[in-house]
């Protein structure tokens, strides 16, 4: 199944306009036509089997034929990671977490970190192709890049687990260990340089728990997917 993306369709529409963009790709490159079926989802819970009925690639409208609800993720999973120095591993990070299971990510900008500037837009289109390459209903949100300092200020009142990944020689849980099924959990993950010594520090104060991922020393992509699997594991 071919699934296209349209954020402004509501559960209770009853006819769809694509943007000009996804409008040229559907009758230009496709070659669809008037009658001709789409598998379309929202991005919020919705799926929607739909006909064309104009095929005009400035403005491709499909009149809705079907709604259906995929249910949600049973577990909230927000993963705060520090954007790589090289930008295809974390684009790679952000396509995993999207077919694994996510809700929310925030790239943060750490005290090591290599990488200050991100391209948000760029980011968008990949949960987006991953989305719709997994077959999900719903598409995580991408929340603007933050200071490490911000970020962690905005938890103060967070409801769930927060947990930080880190890898000095300190005193640290299993993260599979300390995993509950269900519920809200914030998970940190650090750039290629890690963690600051204070920035650890800041976390702890603020109420989250160290955690290791395993034996091994992960790069941070790795690191952050295997996080976002373990969640998910847990959970099935």
């Amino acid at each position: 199944m071919q699934l296209f993306y349209n954020p402004d369709i509501a559960a209770e529409a009853t006819q769809a306009t694509f943007p000009k963009d996804e409008s040229k790709h559907i009758v230009k490159v496709l070659r669809k036509k008037a009658g001709d079926l789409l598998d379309i989802t929202n991005g919020t819970g919705n799926f929607f089997k739909a006909e064309i009925t104009t095929a005009s690639p400035s403005g491709c409208i499909v009149k809705i034929i079907e709604v259906t609800t995929q249910n949600p993720l049973p577990y909230e999973l927000h993963m705060a990671v520090a954007p790589t120095k090289l930008n295809d591993r974390f684009e790679w990070f952000l396509e995993k977490a999207t077919e694994i299971g996510i809700t929310e990510i925030t790239p943060i900008i750490c005290d090591h970190s290599e990488r200050k500037v991100i391209k948000e837009d760029r980011y968008e289109r990949i949960l987006q192709s991953a989305m719709k390459q997994s077959l999900k209903a719903y598409i995580p949100k991408l929340n603007p890049a933050i200071s490490f300092s911000e970020f962690i200020a905005l938890t103060t009142n967070y409801v769930g687990v927060k947990y930080i990944a880190h890898c000095e020689e300190t005193s640290k849980f299993s993260l599979k260990q300390k995993l509950q099924k269900g519920g809200s959990n914030l998970i940190l993950i650090g750039p290629e340089g890690d963690f600051s010594t204070s920035e650890i520090e800041n976390a702890l104060e603020t109420g989250f728990i160290p955690v290791m991922l395993g034996e091994s020393r992960l790069r941070t992509e790795t690191a952050a997917v295997v996080a976002v699997h373990s969640v998910a594991f847990v959970n099935e």
